[in-house]
């Protein structure tokens, strides 16, 4: 065995116990002579998943064709990047591929959020309001004639949310900016954005169930 591969296989004891093909990743990755190889092999992995990702995320008036195929080869190329630049924080926990997707993953989202600030939308203004009562358990029977439920929401958002949950939201569900540009405006991430709509969404839901708009099961009284 030569002095890399020793050197090698100490680095993968050092990450506990492995699955196989995770320590034959990190074997390959390490040895100079196989290395080269091992990069292209991941790559290609990694823009399967971009293209797979960008495809279930990703609506067709934001980018497809040729533009949705360059995207997934930056963040491909992104990912394999930021991979290889952290590969001794690998202990493990997954398969090595689970782990790298992840990488590939978060450049997709920071990839579609870039792309939709350089043309976004005309925001759809108050009239976006009068549509949304419905995703709080608002009959839609009664929905025509519940702009008085619009207002209480709209009053919900303003008394009830922080200052940053409310400017959350109103991107969210009133102007109908997708996530990952969210995450990408705000420095912030896909989860901590979810977790902060839920929270905000039962902040306000409980506010116009006090005040009568809802019942408690969810519906309007």
């Amino acid at each position: 065995m030569s002095s890399a591969e020793c050197a090698d296989t100490a680095s993968v004891r050092s990450h506990g116990p492995l699955d196989a093909e995770s320590r034959e990743w990190l074997r390959c990755l390490a040895i100079p002579a196989e290395r080269e190889q091992a990069l292209v092999r991941l790559h290609q992995l990694l823009l399967r998943a971009a293209r797979a990702e960008l495809r279930r995320r990703s609506l067709p008036a934001l980018v497809e064709g040729r533009e949705q195929d360059d995207l997934a080869h930056q963040a491909a190329d992104d990912a394999l990047l930021a991979i290889t630049g952290k590969l001794d924080r690998f202990r493990g926990e997954s398969r090595f591929t689970t782990w790298a997707y992840k990488f590939v993953i978060l450049e997709v989202s920071a990839t579609l959020g870039r792309q939709y600030w350089r043309n976004p939308p005309v925001p759809m203004g108050d009239d976006a309001w009068d549509r949304i009562p419905d995703r709080f358990g608002a009959d839609p029977a009664q929905l025509a004639e519940s702009r008085e439920l619009a207002a209480a929401l709209r009053q919900a958002v303003t008394e009830v949310l922080t200052e940053r949950q409310r400017r959350v939201f109103v991107a969210i569900v009133v102007d109908g900016v997708p996530l990952d540009a969210l995450a990408v405006e705000l420095g912030s991430t896909r989860n901590a954005l979810y977790k902060m709509m839920f929270d905000a969404r039962r902040k306000i839901r409980a506010h116009l169930v006090a005040h009568g708009y809802l019942d408690a099961e969810g519906g309007m009284p």
